[in-house]
């Protein structure tokens, strides 16, 4: 699939880009797309949440009623969940909600985003840039060349560039991402995706047989 070159500008540069074909999926796979994000999104929850259970509340340990003749069930301590200020039974705890995904479902789930965005036209490719100095107003000025402002925008480069992303921090729906750390998430997140040339290049490398 050939895709056209444009400038910073918007302008069609007149080149084009070929994508190779391993890249898309002849169907794009929901499923892995929902494994990966689900994921995604849970290797990044702290899992730190923890409540006291009643081992672990400091209260008295005396009875705090006869065994019988009260009328009412039996009570041997005032930390019982049953209880105000008691603890709480099968509270939260501690852990890990990271799960492991084999690398093909990954790659498919990454294909698969791909595919949607092609297919929803929401994939830009333009020619390679840099930014003289940090400066907010040159990225918005690039987003409203390329017809994505007020869109979440996505800009994938080839390597990291510290002008490119100091210039598009202040801007909340506005991220820069590397091709090495790209994620199916990302690209979901995203409406509008803008690769640099030579990121398609390296995904390009990435899928040859």
């Amino acid at each position: 699939m050939k895709l056209k070159i444009l400038n910073i500008e918007g302008k069609e540069t007149g080149r084009t880009v070929t994508l190779n074909d391993q890249l898309i999926p002849q169907e794009p796979n929901d499923h892995a797309i929902y494994l990966d994000v689900k994921q995604y999104l849970a290797s990044g929850r702290q899992g730190t949440h923890k409540a006291k259970e009643r081992g672990e509340v400091r209260a008295s340990t005396r009875k705090i009623k006869r065994q019988k003749g009260t009328g009412t069930a039996r009570a041997g301590s005032i930390a019982s969940p049953l209880f105000r200020g008691g603890g709480r039974a099968f509270g939260p705890r501690p852990r890990y909600y990271d799960f492991k995904l084999n690398k093909k479902v990954k790659r498919l789930a990454r294909r698969s985003a791909l595919a949607y965005k092609l297919k929803e036209n929401q994939l830009i490719v333009v020619e390679d840039f840099n930014l003289e100095v940090p400066k907010t107003y040159e990225m918005v000025k690039i987003r409203n060349n390329l017809n994505i402002a007020g869109k979440k925008s996505l800009f994938v480069l080839p390597e990291s560039n510290k002008n490119i992303y100091l210039s598009s921090r202040n801007l909340p729906d506005a991220s820069v991402v590397t091709i090495s750390n790209l994620t199916t998430y990302d690209l979901m997140h995203a409406s509008a995706v803008v690769f640099s040339e030579k990121a398609i290049d390296i995904l390009n490398a990435n899928y040859e047989s």
